[in-house]
């Protein structure tokens, strides 16, 4: 049965609804009176339309004309976009996409990953002093030494593990970076790696610059658990890492601790490495985080990478860190040296401030964002959608199927230029797209006004 998802003016006799949801979509009530209805006959959802359009459709491409100043003489026949084999068939980034169509038609950013709020002052402020000391200059490669130090006190707290900050902890530019040295600096050409779908999109690219064989495991609703006996089946004598993400982002999931130990016995059984993509940590709201490092066997074989910019709404602050054994840390290093070498002094120097925040902060976080999270989802579920549980991160999933589009993308983008909401689609987080076509993603790291 299709629903009917509808905006209207939250004041007068024809008030549809008054759900914080609704409110939020409503930046000027008085000027808003939209309405999503029955949208399997909407002709936005023609299958002619949305079958035959690649992803990259719903932003500026190479055939979209952009206004330029008038005195920059545009060319006629501009050349072919250049690009490497190993690229080519990725698209813009839908995070870039999402972000200009944001923008474009004036839409509240419920899909992508960033606060709409500022990190804490005590973090700023160790910023500003840090500039001011004349901290800013090229630091070392592999990080400030307090970082460094700050990143091993942060992961013996929360692990129980003691290590090197000298030889085992390797600050980059962000999450994204210690994956792209982590993946450039452990695998070969060849190399097969296994992945759980949906996957935050960096990582089938580095994978591919990499030129390793994926192998895909997809999370299915309701649960997202892991399919045991098809993880059992993938891995093999050739299997060289497999990539976790938990708490995972784009479901919410977090991975159990039976889940973790099988994926521990397997790659010890097949001598595999584990790289495990923690980011989103302290944003564990429904059981402890896990580290697969802290488990029997595996320290040695496991990089561990986090970031600054999820736990401290500072995602412009691009510091993240990768955590390995020397043996692993010496392949991660070389190719962060020639990635980009080094992070921003200034940045790192107020990082290791942050990361010597008392628990008390830690705890506030998540009962902030609990509350964000009960907000966004009682309104998703009053106009409709039917959402998945999300144990961690700040991200829900949905199932936008019962407005009767056609697929994720289509959705999405009715979305924005209609409703004045951005979603992100979820198809582009798969192998096979067609296996995410029916999800779309939220975020709740916003301000309770929005």
């Amino acid at each position: 049965m299709t629903q009917t998802l509808t905006v209207r003016s939250l004041s007068g006799p024809d008030m549809l609804r008054t759900s914080s949801f609704s409110s939020s979509l409503c930046r000027a009530p008085s000027l808003l009176s939209l309405s999503i209805k029955t949208l399997q006959r909407s002709p936005i959802r023609s299958t002619s339309r949305w079958s035959t359009v690649p992803m990259a459709s719903i932003s500026t491409t190479p055939d979209q004309k952009v206004d330029a100043p008038s005195s920059i003489p545009q060319e006629k026949n501009p050349p072919p976009l250049q690009i490497s084999k190993r690229l080519e068939k990725f698209k813009t980034t839908i995070f870039t996409q999402m972000s200009m169509l944001a923008i474009k038609h004036g839409a509240i950013n419920l899909g992508q990953g960033f606060p709409n709020f500022d990190g804490p002052e005590f973090v700023k402020e160790a910023a500003i002093q840090a500039i001011r000391e004349g901290k800013n200059q090229y630091a070392r490669g592999y990080g400030v030494p307090d970082l460094n130090s700050a990143v091993a006190e942060r992961f013996k707290k929360d692990t129980g593990l003691v290590v090197d900050p000298e030889k085992e902890v390797t600050v980059t530019s962000g999450c994204t970076e210690a994956i792209a040295a982590t993946m450039l600096g452990l695998i070969n050409p060849g190399d097969e790696v296994i992945v759980f779908a949906p996957f935050y999109d960096s990582y089938e690219a580095t994978l591919s610059m990499a030129g390793a064989k994926i192998k895909s495991i997809t999370l299915r609703p309701p649960d997202f658990s892991v399919p045991l006996n098809e993880l059992k089946s993938a891995f093999s004598k050739n299997t060289r890492a497999v990539l976790i993400n938990t708490p995972h982002n784009p479901t919410g999931k977090m991975f159990t601790r039976e889940e973790l130990e099988v994926i521990a016995s397997l790659c010890i059984e097949n001598d595999a490495l584990a790289f495990t993509d923690e980011v989103y940590d302290k944003l564990a709201f429904e059981a402890d985080h896990i580290s697969m490092a802290s488990l029997p066997g595996m320290y040695e074989r496991t990089v561990t990478l986090n970031s600054l910019g999820k736990t401290f709404s500072l995602t412009g602050w691009k510091i993240g860190w990768a955590i390995a054994p020397p043996h692993l840390t010496w392949g991660v290093r070389q190719a962060h040296a020639y990635l980009t070498f080094a992070t921003s002094t200034p940045m790192q120097s107020a990082a290791a401030v942050a990361l010597r925040a008392p628990d008390s902060y830690y705890e506030e976080l998540k009962r902030d964002y609990n509350v964000k999270k009960a907000i966004l989802v009682d309104g998703l579920k009053s106009v409709g959608f039917k959402v998945f549980p999300s144990s961690g991160t700040y991200f829900v999933v949905v199932d936008h199927t019962p407005f009767g589009f056609e697929n994720d993308i289509a959705f999405c983008e009715y979305l924005i230029k209609e409703v004045g909401v951005v979603a992100i689609p979820t198809s582009v987080f798969y192998l096979d797209p067609e296996e995410g076509k029916d999800l779309v993603r939220f975020t709740f790291c916003k301000d309770e006004d929005t």
